[in-house]
């Protein structure tokens, strides 16, 4: 059931409180228990999603991870034995009057059949992971930890130049603290996967990994645009005619002097070949462009304005 949104299957609202949970979970589960509609395929699918979404949103730390990764990254993160781990409406059904053991095996699958080695998912009397029937040689492989995914900002210097960074985050009872290297040239949006830095997984199983999502922060003098850098410099009209140099910043931290043709347009580029940010290969560079704008004074002095006027009187 891959994306469905378990706060709309339930009919909550997502500042709902446990208990009011609970009561939504309770009043469907009833209206679309199989055993009150017999025979209704469209019932009992309605029941699975019911007791899916009550699965993750009555258990905090569940809730905490489809609140943050959203309904697709969540179905990414967890399988169906994730979901259930832990999950026991056995007595609640009973309080209500219902059966649960043949009704889950049905709808849940056969695998969730009487006779096994409890591992940990408790749903009506039946085991949802690790599950190994006795004698038979059957099991499946352990149960790997969850992937965990944090966000990371960086400057425009450490993309252009490539960087180490230390981090920290919680992971379980203690805080994990590993290197990171940033590749030259990452966009925002991308990740960078850590293996076996997420959480640890139960009965022995593999790590789950760390994946970062990059932010790369707004600059005060240059804007991004993929590979290629723009940075402004304003210039007085008679510079813009005339032609003259502007000293222009690299993100490297170095000092060009830039040409300005005469007869420059305010809003025009020029373009510095080969000082952009370098592609994540570190093959190429995108280029820097230098926009131009022409001042015009707001407060001219009577000399100033009268050489201006003689200009318009030759037609400039």
């Amino acid at each position: 059931m891959s994306g469905r949104d378990y706060y709309e299957i339930l009919g909550v609202p997502r500042t709902a409180t446990a208990d009011e949970i609970k009561r939504a979970y309770r009043k469907l589960a009833v209206k679309y228990h199989p055993d009150k509609n017999p025979g209704d395929k469209t019932a009992e699918e309605r029941f699975k999603q019911i007791n899916e979404a009550y699965a993750v949103l009555s258990d905090p730390e569940k809730r905490k991870q489809y609140d943050a990764f959203g309904a697709e990254g969540f179905s990414q993160r967890f399988s169906q034995e994730d979901i259930f781990r832990g999950f026991d409406v056995g007595d609640l059904f009973r309080d209500l009057g219902f059966g649960t053991e043949d009704i889950f095996s049905r709808i849940f699958g056969a695998s969730l059949g009487r006779g096994g080695r409890r591992a940990g998912v408790k749903f009506g009397g039946f085991d949802f992971g690790g599950f190994q029937t006795a004698g038979a040689g059957y099991g499946r492989e352990p149960a790997r930890g969850q992937d965990l995914e944090m966000l990371l900002q960086v400057t425009l210097e450490e993309v252009a130049q490539g960087a180490e960074r230390r981090i920290s985050y919680p992971l379980g009872d203690r805080t994990e603290t590993l290197s990171v290297k940033i590749p030259r040239g990452i966009e925002s949006g991308k990740r960078l996967r850590i293996p076996g830095k997420g959480g640890q997984a139960p009965y022995g199983g593999i790590p789950g990994d760390l994946y970062l999502k990059l932010e790369v922060l707004e600059h005060p003098v240059f804007k991004r645009e993929g590979r290629d850098l723009t940075v402004e410099r304003e210039i007085s009209f008679s510079e813009a005619a005339l032609g003259t140099k502007v000293l222009v910043p690299t993100v490297e931290g170095k000092t060009l002097s830039v040409k300005v043709p005469a007869g420059t347009q305010s809003g025009s580029r020029i373009r510095v070949k080969g000082h952009g940010l370098p592609d994540m290969k570190g093959q190429t560079r995108g280029d820097l462009y230098v926009r131009i704008n022409v001042k015009v004074p707001s407060k001219l002095t009577k000399i100033q304005k009268d050489l201006i006027q003689q200009l318009r009187d030759q037609g400039l």
